[in-house]
């Protein structure tokens, strides 16, 4: 049997034997995440060595790159308007000064910690490991002892910040000798993967939406297809930017928050049901890709970099999932009210996943000089959020449920109170609380 049936037949059985028991796994505290990482690092390289980055690299990026397009375009079109302005204060400051302020923090950190890399490289630490992935810690803001605006603020920032990231992300690329941005200049960058992605994914989103709408109206889709549909929107708006030579990540990003605003502002007439309930089968095709590329993750990123440890590399992922990412979130909330202990509780949920994996194997396909070490940092960081984030996530949010509740009882005009208009929970890995039925 080839080395590619063998690693269908692997993903196949741990998805199946996950699904399985999904059920029971979701009142203990392991993670479907933890569960799929575990699998990934057993028949990697490192263990029984069933996949192979070597000879298995192209389709592994290809579905690596396809689920993070698929998951920014529904993460974004979940994001409405009066997400930012209800409640706004929270994501709003999390986004404009703790997403900034934390690339920074990694930049600065990385240089004492990463000697080897050039400016531009720590750059790209700094900019890969600053997306959040709020789904390697549902409960955090699911559990409903969590006060809604907590829960609010975690599920926009990151529904957010992986897109808002992404235009860091290329402008240091093409400021690194060698890549296929730097032969287009930072300029040449700003324009065509960032000005002329976001103009084709608004075109390709709003006229999606609008289509789509359009045919409900008349009664020519069906609710199989219509489903099947926002897919092929993404995928649209994606290899429209890619053969301009733009982002298609970008673009996909951008389609997601046009299409939603498109099917919210002119609804069919007749027809009741939601823009998040039209994208619930790209949203469960994005949570089965998910599942299946943090397998992968851990065998051919995990697995490897665990046998080329060293205390810099443990040390900076340690600091990137605290300091690096707890300093900015309190001092971006500064002034606003929130309590010490909210405060922590945000700040300790910043999970990194997906977004930073597939960025740092963008770097790999740029064959920037420093590829191995990034590769290797990124691969422990984010392996230790999996780990971390998913063991804490149900016993803080209960602890912290608690504060609250007693907190209310004798402060009535708590700032964590402040009322907000509900947010449709992402369907991404990770249990909700309490789990379904």
């Amino acid at each position: 049997m080839s080395s590619g049936a063998w690693t269908g037949a692997a993903v196949a059985a741990v998805t199946a034997a996950y699904a399985l028991g999904s059920r029971r796994l979701s009142t203990t505290p392991v993670s479907s995440a933890m569960v799929f990482v575990g699998a990934g690092v057993l028949i990697g390289p490192a263990v029984l060595d069933i996949v192979d980055l070597t000879h298995d690299a192209a389709p592994i990026i290809a579905l690596l790159e396809v689920t993070l397009a698929l998951l920014l375009f529904t993460d974004a079109m979940t994001i409405r308007r009066r997400d930012l302005r209800t409640g706004g204060f929270l994501p709003g400051r999390l986004l404009g000064i703790g997403l900034p302020l934390t690339i920074g923090a990694g930049w600065l950190l990385a240089w004492p910690l990463l000697p080897g890399l050039t400016l531009w490289e720590l750059a790209l630490v700094g900019a890969v490991l600053a997306p959040t992935d709020a789904a390697l810690g549902k409960t955090a803001i699911t559990h409903p002892r969590v006060p809604a605006l907590v829960r609010h603020g975690l599920n926009v920032e990151s529904g957010l910040n992986d897109g808002m990231v992404l235009p860091f992300f290329l402008l240091f690329l093409a400021a690194i000798p060698g890549t296929h941005y730097a032969s287009e200049g930072v300029a040449g960058v700003f324009w065509r993967a960032l000005v002329l992605s976001t103009v084709l994914g608004l075109l390709v989103g709003w006229a999606g939406g609008r289509l789509l709408q359009w045919s409900r109206a008349r009664g020519w889709v069906t609710r199989e297809w219509r489903h099947v549909y926002l897919p092929a929107v993404a995928a649209g708006a994606y290899e429209l930017a890619v053969v301009t030579e733009g982002s298609g990540f970008i673009a996909a990003w951008v389609a997601g928050f046009a299409c939603g605003f498109a099917l919210r502002r002119h609804p069919a007439g007749g027809d009741e049901e939601r823009p998040d309930h039209t994208a619930e089968f790209t949203e469960n095709l994005g949570e089965l890709l998910a599942s299946i590329s943090l397998l992968v993750f851990g065998a051919v990123l995990l697995g490897p970099a665990l046998e080329h440890l060293s205390w810099r590399i443990v040390v900076y992922a340690v600091l990137s999932l605290t300091v690096i990412r707890m300093l900015p979130v309190a001092l971006s909330l500064a002034g606003s009210g929130l309590r010490l202990p909210t405060v922590a509780y945000i700040a300790w949920f910043g999970p990194r996943g997906l977004a930073s994996v597939v960025l740092a194997l963008l770097v790999v396909e740029e064959h920037v000089p420093g590829v191995e070490l990034l590769g290797n940092v990124v691969a422990i960081t984010v392996g230790l959020s999996v780990l971390l984030h998913g063991v804490s996530a149900v016993s803080l949010a209960e602890r912290y449920g608690r504060w609250h509740e007693k907190a209310a009882a004798t402060t009535p005009d708590l700032r964590e109170g402040t009322p907000v208009t509900a947010t449709p929970v992402r369907r991404r890995l990770g249990r909700s609380h309490p789990p379904e039925k």
